[in-house]
């Protein structure tokens, strides 16, 4: 990989993180593009490195959040083991939708948690799969692009848009939490499966990608980390810096990309998302069907092996023969000798 094509994945890694388009998708067709030739493995490993940097851009970003949260987590739940519980929160937490003696805060501080098992948990159990050629076939990509561009679609239909942040509660984080599981499959995109999954709850547009913003700090970070090592030891040699420079323009490019699409879900549907995602898929779709393009471009090391293991075998197909030829030979003089000793016996 190249600094050029370090440079190029990092701004399509930015751009389409947070933007519910798929960034998986697009590291694979800029991948392709540039003529990238990785196993499935270690694209992976490369995918999850580069969004390490649009991780930074989300705690960057959220950081008075992410501090308010993290700081009345804390001290609600010190002062619930210390008996002072009545206290640790304003009158206004006694709502029906979270518990009263947890702040706002604390309460979405539990949000994020709980909305973090199912990917967590579904990530574990199919960490093989994820990493493997499946997730990584330009039919599953397409058909996804597809499939959640109509959930996105029957969403804004039907989703309420009422609540704010303000009034989150478990059902939320549940149903954006299952709805981040579908980013496991490259083409469903994190931000507009986990946004949908906001829509279907009654969330406001800005909530719902607020909220999803938030939930996406756990799931990105833990496939980074879990990933970073296998990345610094199995990708080839002279591709930490280039990986390096990709994570860093992913962060900057991360970081605009939230601040557009915040205010622009202010005053606008996800339509223009939808749209996107319906030609692309259905693009690809017609495109694999014809035969124009393949759905799979993976390095195949048996086939790289193949002509080697063709000459040797060629070689030794060689030696058997010139030994063949020469046993034929001299079976040859036993059998014009054995005439002659015939006719001297005679």
């Amino acid at each position: 990989m190249s600094i050029l094509q370090a440079i190029i994945l990092g701004i399509v890694q930015g751009l389409t993180e947070f933007i519910p388009i798929s960034s998986t998708a697009h590291l694979i067709f800029a991948s392709r593009a540039m003529g990238l030739s990785l196993s499935a493995e270690n694209k992976t490993a490369a995918i999850a490195v580069i969004q390490l940097g649009t991780l930074v851009a989300v705690l960057i970003y959220f950081a008075g959040d992410i501090w308010n949260i993290t700081l009345a987590f804390i001290r609600d739940h010190l002062a619930l083991l210390s008996g002072r519980g009545d206290d640790a929160a304003p009158r206004s937490t006694m709502e029906s939708w979270r518990p009263s003696r947890l702040s706002q805060e604390a309460w979405l501080g539990w949000l994020v948690i709980i909305g973090s098992i199912p990917v967590g948990v579904v990530g574990l159990l199919f960490k093989k799969q994820i990493e493997g050629t499946f997730t990584k076939n330009l039919w599953v990509i397409a058909t996804m692009m597809v499939v959640v561009a109509l959930l996105l679609f029957v969403a804004e239909l039907v989703g309420r848009r009422e609540r704010g942040m303000e009034q989150l509660g478990i059902f939320d984080a549940l149903a954006v939490g299952f709805a981040q599981v579908l980013a496991l499959i490259p083409g469903s995109s994190r931000s507009g499966s986990t946004i949908m999954g906001g829509l279907f709850a009654g969330e406001k547009r800005e909530t719902a990608a607020r909220f999803s913003f938030l939930l996406s700090m756990p799931a990105i970070a833990a496939s980074g980390l879990l990933e970073l090592k296998d990345a610094l030891k199995n990708l080839p040699q002279g591709s930490l810096l280039p990986l390096a420079v990709a994570t860093i323009i992913s962060g900057i490019v991360g970081y605009l990309s939230i601040w557009f699409l915040l205010r622009f879900l202010r005053t606008h549907t996800t339509g223009i998302f939808i749209g996107y995602r319906l030609i692309v898929g259905i693009a690809l779709l017609v495109l694999l069907s014809l035969g124009r393009i393949a759905p799979l471009d993976e390095p195949q090391p048996a086939t790289q092996g193949a002509p080697a293991a063709r000459q040797a075998s060629l070689m030794k197909g060689d030696a058997m023969g010139r030994g063949v030829r020469t046993n034929n030979i001299h079976r040859d003089s036993v059998n014009l000798s054995s005439p002659s000793s015939q006719t001297t016996r005679e």
